[in-house]
């Protein structure tokens, strides 16, 4: 059985090359060939299109930016028609609704779909150890089970298609939350003279810590946000998301609004393609004084 991938940037590559260790038959398409080299290099097919890719695959994983970009691959004319019989396998952050819309038109083209996005990052994904939830009918998590194995040890089904996707959205609006709580703590303890090993020793020692506060607090002082695993924009993308949803059921959302802001503003200083942690720079005012590192 072969499988079809299509997306790889920062996840999909190492995520594609986990599959390809595991000796799986992989074929692979992105919209940027050059992209491709390192998996073809590592055993993969290439495609020369999506149409192409569907044709030959029982299967086929997603790992795009967002709906926009899903839809831009898989719903062509010249693709749509190859989804009958096709399985998707939607691995990437996107809204409860939208993949829900994806269910219903894939069904409707006669294919199945299922959602299984992934927590964790770069080094996850190299080593096979993603957390991978899954919104699936029961039957079509156990077919791909094994697939899903190879990218994390243990995927959980959620619930159906739209519960897995609200999950994530769920913990990337904490990591935009905390990380934003954090910068702006360590900010406001350096700027009264608070040495920051303090700070840090009785945070650990607090029910108030999170390790990644020590995966960022290094970022944050050298105000180092180069070779990100996760990018700002990514991350603005995905609060934009949950907020998106959140407030169409009602929930309060003031709060991650703020941190909506933050992002939009770093990513207008130029930050956008730098890890999330970047954030700090806005919180401490480093933009408006000049003295963030590019």
């Amino acid at each position: 059985m072969k499988i079809g991938f299509i997306g790889t940037g920062l996840m999909g590559t190492p995520m594609a090359e986990q599959l390809l260790a595991n000796r799986v038959s992989l074929m692979a398409y992105n919209r940027s060939p050059e992209k491709l080299e390192t998996l073809q290099q590592a055993g993969a097919e290439i495609a020369a299109s999506v149409p192409d890719l569907l044709q030959q695959c029982q299967a086929v994983i997603l790992m795009l930016s967002d709906a926009a970009a899903i839809r831009s691959v898989l719903f062509t004319d010249e693709a749509k028609v190859q989804l009958v019989d096709r399985t998707v396998i939607q691995m990437g952050t996107i809204a409860p609704s939208e993949s829900r819309s994806l269910l219903a038109e894939i069904e409707a083209s006669g294919g199945h779909y299922l959602e299984a996005p992934v927590l964790g990052s770069i080094p996850e994904a190299k080593s096979g150890k993603l957390l991978v939830m899954v919104g699936a009918r029961p039957e079509e998590f156990q077919q791909w089970l094994p697939i899903l194995q190879h990218l994390g040890t243990e995927p959980k089904l959620i619930g159906e298609v739209g519960t897995a996707a609200a999950l994530k959205l769920a913990l990337n609006q904490l990591i935009g939350s905390l990380t934003t709580a954090f910068a702006l703590s360590l900010s406001f303890v350096q700027q009264q003279g608070v040495a920051v090993e303090d700070f840090m020793q009785i945070l650990r020692q607090s029910a108030l810590y999170a390790s990644t506060f020590d995966k960022k607090l290094q970022r944050m002082l050298e105000q180092n946000y180069a070779d990100p695993n996760f990018p700002t924009k990514h991350l603005l993308k995905d609060t934009k998301l949950f907020l998106g949803e959140a407030e169409s059921i009602g929930l309060q959302v003031d709060s991650l609004s703020g941190v909506r802001q933050i992002l939009e503003e770093a990513c207008g200083a130029g930050l956008a393609d730098t890890d999330y942690s970047a954030l700090f720079a806005v919180v401490s005012a480093a933009i408006c004084k000049g003295s963030y590192a590019e």
